[in-house]
């Protein structure tokens, strides 16, 4: 069983400052001074609560997302799952869940990690992430998508979605639950990110360095729908 999860932003060098200062402003955090051999690391301190997010700034020009799971007594490695997506294993981390922020009228919180899964490995990917967790692998409304059910405690929601079309390897993007979804979007928009479709109840938006993610219309405490 893991202790806690963790989800890094893996920005561009040439978005960086961008991605960044967008995502502090989305999440009401604070950036940790940058560690590591490039100072390419750091931490997006929330208001109250255990931190849960982190950056990374990578040489690749694709944004990214991917998970860190720590575990009690564990030690950091780099694993791969079998669709493809890499995630770390990380030493043992934890401490209390943060609020959803109040952005005065409506609140939200990134809660979620969506991992998006060719259809032809749907079912193994579940079940390795099932195993690999030890969380409960659950259905959702949504035929396309199973859950991982978050224990309590938790700050994050891991989601599995099945692609329509679309070959390995699996890729992740973030989640925000909001209690008005609307009013959120509007706050992205004015904040330099996109809209970039999506559905009845959640909107997939674009932030200034490209990256994809969703803002829903889950409970922001829960993560479950109204």
């Amino acid at each position: 069983m893991i202790a806690w999860v963790s989800a890094f932003l893996d920005l561009p060098a040439a978005s960086w400052e961008r991605g960044v200062a967008f995502w502090t402003a989305v999440t009401a955090t604070s950036l940790s001074p940058t560690r590591g051999p490039y100072d390419e690391f750091a931490t997006l301190v929330p208001g109250d609560g255990e931190p849960f997010l982190r950056v990374q700034r990578i040489g690749s020009e694709r944004p990214g997302v991917h998970l860190d799971l720590h575990r009690p007594g564990g030690a950091f490695a780099v694993r791969t799952s079998p669709g493809g997506f890499t995630f770390c294993e990380n030493t043992p981390a934890g401490g209390s869940r943060p609020a959803p922020v109040d952005h005065g009228g409506h609140a939200s919180l990134v809660d979620q990690v969506c991992l998006d899964i060719p259809p032809a490995g749907y079912d193994e990917e579940c079940a390795f992430w099932a195993a690999t967790t030890g969380w409960e692998l659950a259905p959702t409304s949504a035929p396309s998508m199973r859950q991982l059910v978050r224990p309590t405690g938790q700050p994050l929601r891991i989601l599995l979605q099945r692609r329509d079309e679309g070959d390995p390897p699996v890729t992740a993007h973030l989640d925000l639950a909001a209690t008005d979804r609307e009013a959120e979007v509007a706050r992205h928009l004015a904040l330099g990110a996109e809209v970039d479709g999506g559905g009845a109840r959640w909107t997939r938006m674009r932030d200034p360095g490209g990256m994809l993610y969703c803002v829903t219309d889950r409970d922001p405490t829960t993560g479950l729908l109204p």
